[in-house]
């Protein structure tokens, strides 16, 4: 009986440990179990040396399938494909989605500029470490900013080219940049409000550890950002250059990159296609993958 009492005291201790380190720390339990539901669903995570940095990433799909490379955008991470890479992987295409320098499980080493042309360059250098020679490539917000110029600089590694809400025209944008490092519960509400036309309400210790993460990753977002509101890197002049299929998806509610900033994009990219995803904001790849996917798995095969 005593030996009983101690085993039942000691899952006591350790359920109460647990409890207090999820009220402590949520975000580090939620990203355990997204860790956990890619490795029993096939999506195995990498890490390679690309330019001199470490770039962790993840990888699904058979091995013999037309290689689709997913870039996240500013604050984002491999996961962020999560919903919709599931329907490429079922369609036999073979799917890469890297962490960004600077963003979920990759080095963020404090001389790299963050910038989507450097950013970009990653890109490139992540293809070239894994031997792929050709792609379709995709990115989202930031993501799409850097895959356009990827496709600029080196056309005859992409096939097909996807632009999911995506970033890079020059436009200022309407809203406060700021909000992208949020200090406080009302500053998050704001930003979730900028990301969804229906932002889910957030408990406050949820909310309380997402801004400590914030503050530890905010030096990589605002210097991502002080670069791409310079200016300098703008695709505006460069859209019109790019010759392969290009597929654009856009929310019809996003507020971040408004939907008229893909239309002017369908406008200078002659062969592209766009896809307007009614009732969705700004996570449309995300948040409406129900509806993306089907679109984007029938671009690709065509």
């Amino acid at each position: 009986m005593n030996a009983i009492r101690k085993i039942l005291l000691t899952l006591a201790v350790l359920a109460l440990g647990a409890g207090i380190g999820f009220l402590l720390r949520p975000i580090s339990y939620f990203d355990r179990i997204l860790y956990l539901r890619e490795m029993l669903t096939g999506v195995h995570s990498r890490t390679i040396s690309v330019r001199g940095y470490r770039v962790h990433y993840l990888v699904a799909g058979p091995s013999g399938g037309e290689a689709v490379v997913l870039v996240h955008g500013l604050g984002g991470s491999a996961e962020n494909w999560r919903n919709l890479a599931p329907y490429l992987v079922r369609a036999g295409y073979r799917v890469y989605m890297p962490d960004l320098p600077g963003y979920g499980r990759s080095e963020d080493p404090a001389s790299f500029s963050y910038s989507v042309r450097d950013e970009a360059g990653v890109v490139l250098g992540f293809m070239d470490a894994l031997g792929l020679k050709q792609v379709d490539l995709g990115g989202w917000s930031m993501g799409g900013w850097i895959v356009q110029l990827v496709a600029v600089e080196a056309p005859q590694n992409i096939r097909r080219l996807m632009l999911f809400d995506s970033a890079g025209l020059h436009v200022e944008p309407d809203w406060d940049t700021r909000l992208f490092t949020p200090t406080s519960a009302d500053e998050l509400n704001q930003l979730d409000a900028l990301l969804m036309p229906q932002p889910p309400s957030v408990p406050g210790f949820v909310a309380h550890d997402i801004l400590r993460v914030s503050r530890e990753r905010a030096w990589v977002i605002q210097r991502a950002m002080a670069s791409m509101l310079t200016g300098r890197d703008v695709t505006d002049q460069l859209l019109p250059q790019l010759k392969m299929p290009v597929l654009i998806v856009w929310g019809s509610e996003d507020r971040i990159v408004p939907l008229a900033q893909g239309e002017i994009m369908h406008r200078l990219v002659p062969q592209s296609k766009l896809d307007v995803v009614p009732g969705c904001g700004h996570l449309a790849p995300l948040e409406c993958s129900a509806k993306v996917g089907p679109e984007v798995v029938e671009f690709l095969g065509r």
